[in-house]
Order: structure tokens, then sequence, then C-alpha cells
């Protein structure tokens, strides 16, 4: 897999409101492409629309939903779907992506609660999921989640991973982070896990940090620096796969934009990494 297969290409950065102004200050050339949520957008007008407007005529941008909640007992809101495609179009976004978990029933649930893992779920999600690339005329990516409990589990998560990407027909956002929350929150084994990832379905990557509530339970919460065992398990991820786009999830705590950019930098290294070995590679073959 090479970066021509891809909408988006090498490191980014998820574009919060708090580094628009940074941003006019201090160059961040090293960020390949940006994501946003598009909930946080739509509609946006007056002096940070007219900022958002002038980055995405200037970078490649991909979205990442946040209401979607594609396994919610609630009908899809059509309506925001409507509104997400002209936006999508109008801002010549890249990429949809959005969660594999629901948000919803019959109001916000201000969480990601997670999909039971059975047989019926695929089937409904899977149909959600198609019905969504209807409308938008495209296909989505969806995110493996992090998740706390298995209510109702009758496979194991992967299983219902791959199920779903299967028959719904869609593409996987990769969240290394959330294999990684996962392996030690429900004791799996996280490279037997990338194993059964299906190549031909990733889109592209995120990375994130995570708080440590006890040894063995992790809280997703994008709140912190990577740690070392997810920057190993990206690696490990470029090795099995090739180079992939990846992305820097950072939403709360957030430093100086100098460092998130240290971080978006150590993305570009490993990819450069595993870029010349595969180099090498080509060239001895």
């Amino acid at each position: 897999m090479t970066d021509k297969d891809f909408s988006v290409h090498g490191a980014g950065l998820g574009l919060r409101r708090t580094l628009l102004g940074p941003l006019t200050d201090q160059p961040a050339d090293q960020v390949d492409f940006w994501e946003v949520a598009p909930e946080n957008w739509i509609g946006m007008g007056g002096h940070f629309g007219k900022q958002f407007r002038q980055l995405t005529e200037r970078h490649d941008f991909i979205c990442h939903g946040l209401s979607l909640s594609i396994g919610g007992p609630t009908p899809l809101d059509e309506a925001f779907l409507q509104r997400l495609k002209r936006f999508l179009n109008e801002h010549s976004i890249r990429l949809y992506s959005e969660h594999l978990s629901y948000c919803s029933d019959d109001g916000h649930l201000y969480d990601l609660l997670p999909i039971p893992f059975t047989e019926e779920a695929v089937h409904y999600v899977a149909e959600r999921i198609r019905r969504v690339q209807d409308i938008l005329e495209q296909r989505i990516a969806m995110e493996n989640v992090s998740y706390y409990a298995a209510p109702g589990k009758q496979m194991e998560e992967i299983d219902f991973l791959n199920a779903v990407l299967e028959e719904a027909d869609c593409d996987l956002l990769l969240d290394v982070n959330n294999i990684y929350v996962n392996s030690v929150n429900h004791r799996y084994d996280a490279e037997t896990y990338l194993q059964a990832i299906p190549a031909e379905r990733i889109a592209y990557i995120h990375v994130a940090g995570h708080y440590n509530e006890a040894d063995d339970l992790i809280v997703d919460t994008h709140g912190a620096d990577v740690i070392d065992p997810v920057w190993e398990l990206l690696d490990r991820t470029y090795a099995q796969f090739g180079v992939i786009p990846t992305l820097l999830e950072r939403d709360f705590n957030l430093p100086p934009l100098a460092d998130l950019l240290k971080e978006v930098d150590t993305i570009a290294a490993l990819q450069q990494k595993w870029t010349k070995s595969n180099d090498v590679v080509s060239t001895h073959a």
C-alpha cells in the first residue's frame, strides 16, 4: 500500500478552534492534512468561518463526525446528512469518518456507547452505513472505538468490526490508541488484533493520548501526549501494512502548538523510516 491509494497523505493534526490564533503566527508546514468534527463547523460564519474557509482552500481536510450515532435505536438524521453533504462538497473535504458506536436515543447522550457485538447488530449497523454512503454519494470510514463494557456480547470485537466492514462495504479509520486501550482493558493481544485487520479497508489512522485510571483500566481521553507503547504499536502497524496517513488527536488539555507539532514530527519520522525501508526492499527485489 502506498500514499497514492489514499485520500490524503503523510501526518495530520486535528484542528481545534483554539489553534486558529497560533496558526496565524506560527507555520505548521509539517502538517500534511487536518481533521475537524463537521458538527463544530457547519454553519459557522463570521471571523472563525472566514479563517476556516481560508484553511480549507489551502490544505487537505478530512472530517471525523460526532453525532451520526450509527448504532443508535432511532432513525438516521437524514436532514443532518444532507447538510453534511453540502458542507463536505463546499470545502472539498477529502474523506468523512465516524465512530462505530452510538450516542443518541431520542436525544444525544454525550458519550460514545458500545454497540453489542452480535450478528443482529452487524446487519443493523451495516444497513445504516450503506444508507449514509448512498446519501453522501461516497464511501465513508468507520472507526474502531474504545469501550469499557460489552453488553450482549456474542462475538469478539475484531470479528464484529470485520463483519460490519464487509457487509457495509465501507472503509476503516484505524485508531491505534483504541487498540492499545482495549487490549489493556479487555486483556487481549494488540498485535493479534492488528494482524486480523483487512489492509484494503484502512483509509487512515488515529493516534492519541489517554489516562491511566488503574493498572487494568485506561480511559481514552485524547487529553495527553501519546505514550511510547502506542508509538510502538503504530510502528508495528506500518511494518505490517506499509505507510498509511496518520493523524494526531488532541481534544483538550491542549499544549502549545509547538508541542503538538513535535508529535506530528514523530509520526512523520516513523513514516519516513518505513518509506526508506520499503524503498530498500524494492531496490533489492
